[in-house]
């Protein structure tokens, strides 16, 4: 795959022109997303996903093209288990809704940033030292079974490292000033609760980063593949999140798909990392051509949706337990100064 240094500067530059407008036209005056909405830019967001797939297809093949898919599918959903934990701490904060948009937005560049760091650490890693695709493997087999396993109450926003860091760093202003990251009381440059919870949203970001990273160099080694593919899935968190976060208890079973996948990806890079070892091969009785996939582009994909679609349908099907909705108490509440109020007189 014959990349230019072309190619990934016209992708910045595709990336900087989606960005400034999705912030300075489309978004620029903060307001409640209607469900509408929501679902028309995920259209947007997936559609142009899919047609930069299909350039990939022309310029680079249908195994390249395959990569790219099966890495925006896996990106893709792993985003939607980072609507749960947005859900979870815009409501502890009590962000009103037109707010969000603002701190997604922020909060997807920095992801920016910071998936680009750890791809090229990550591809500088792979070609110095090729055995750190057991490491990653290893790695994403205990996310899965973590995933699997995992208990919601684990997030707690108060508890948040880099909060505390904020509040400690920073003067917090007294008043919410509604959407605003910063403010000038008495003289004093102070952060708002909302920036406050935008370090909260990027902590998180760099855990997703943690755990995404990985998975997607289990389906390409290929980091203009890696980075672009994830890319495209993060643009479209935001839509995605408005789109699901009323009803993201109806995928309750998801996380158990996604635990599959990531186990699956793992294995899967263990696994193709050892057959490159005539050893190897003896023990299992294979001559495997050199260069040669364990498993073809196409299959991982076939095999990906399927578990993603079986974890889907069992949410649709299996009636839940109980329908007690998650209520946050007085005890659980953040401090007054760290809740993020509405302005009654902002229209949007």
């Amino acid at each position: 795959m014959d990349v230019t240094l072309y190619h990934w500067l016209g992708f910045g530059a595709l990336v900087t022109v989606l960005l400034t407008l999705d912030m300075t036209v489309f978004h620029r005056k903060s307001h409640e997303p209607t469900l509408r909405e929501s679902a028309l830019w995920t259209v947007f967001w997936c559609g142009l996903a899919l047609a930069f797939n299909g350039w990939i297809w022309r310029n680079w093949g249908s195994d390249r093209a395959l990569e790219f898919l099966n890495g925006y599918i896996v990106e893709w959903m792993l985003s939607v288990d980072n609507v749960f934990v947005f859900a979870v701490i815009f409501k502890y904060f009590r962000v009103p809704l037109k707010y969000q948009y603002r701190v997604l937005f922020w909060g997807i560049m920095g992801a920016i940033v910071m998936r680009l760091t750890f791809i090229l650490a990550g591809a500088a890693l792979l070609h110095y030292a090729e055995w750190i695709m057991v490491v990653f493997g290893a790695f994403l087999i205990y996310t899965g079974i973590h995933l699997a396993f995992k208990d919601d109450d684990e997030i707690d926003p108060d508890h948040n490292w880099l909060m505390r860091l904020g509040r400690r760093m920073f003067k917090v202003a007294h008043s919410p000033h509604h959407d605003h990251f910063f403010v000038r009381e008495q003289g004093v440059l102070c952060v708002t609760p909302l920036f406050l919870v935008l370090l909260v949203v990027e902590s998180t970001d760099v855990m997703f980063a943690v755990d995404s990273v990985p998975a997607i160099f289990g389906v390409t080694d290929y980091p203009f593949i890696v980075f672009t593919s994830n890319i495209f899935a993060i643009m479209g968190l935001r839509a995605l999140y408005f789109l699901l976060a009323g009803v993201i208890d109806m995928f309750r079973y998801l996380n158990y798909g996604l635990s599959a996948v990531l186990i699956f990806v793992g294995v899967k890079m263990i696994a193709e990392y050892a057959i490159k070892y005539p050893q190897v091969q003896s023990w299992f009785g294979l001559n495997w051509p050199e260069g040669e996939k364990l498993i073809p582009p196409a299959v991982s994909l076939v095999i990906i949706m399927g578990l993603l679609t079986v974890s889907i349908l069992a949410s649709v099907v299996i009636p839940p337990k109980h329908f007690a909705e998650e209520v946050i108490t007085h005890d659980d509440a953040p401090p007054p100064e760290l809740i993020v109020q509405d302005d009654p007189t902002d229209n949007g």
